[in-house]
């Protein structure tokens, strides 16, 4: 069974910062949102928690690009992490939540995950 989502407004499109990311909250916790005008899609959205730092800090990492791949390095420890896939390119062990983005006019919208009991089936 599918999880169940929705989709949060989480800013507007004018808060965007060209290749570079910005920490948004959903109803699931922070996420950084990344804006890399120079692609196709120019957004990406991946959990803004840094499971080898323990800190909330995706977000403020610097932005690149290794073998094509788009990716974030933390700011704390420098591991890059895939915007495509959450996986971090050092430790195949680790890997942080990718969201869905869209722009919807003038705002940011992620694909999030809903929190709370599942169905059961009748």
């Amino acid at each position: 069974m599918k999880p169940r989502t929705q989709w949060d407004i989480v800013c507007d499109v004018s808060d965007l910062v060209p290749d570079s990311g910005i920490a948004v909250w959903t109803s699931n916790g922070p996420v950084a949102l990344f804006y890399l005008p120079e692609r196709l899609p120019a957004l990406f959205a991946i959990g803004h928690f840094d499971p080898c730092s323990g800190a909330d800090v995706l977000a403020r990492g610097i932005t690149g690009d290794i073998k094509g791949e788009p990716v974030v390095a933390s700011p704390i420890y420098k591991q890059h992490f895939s915007l495509l896939t959450g996986q971090c390119l050092e430790h195949e062990d680790v890997r942080v939540p990718v969201f869905r983005a869209l722009v919807d006019g003038d705002q940011v919208r992620l694909e999030i995950p809903v929190a709370g009991r599942s169905e059961q089936a009748a």
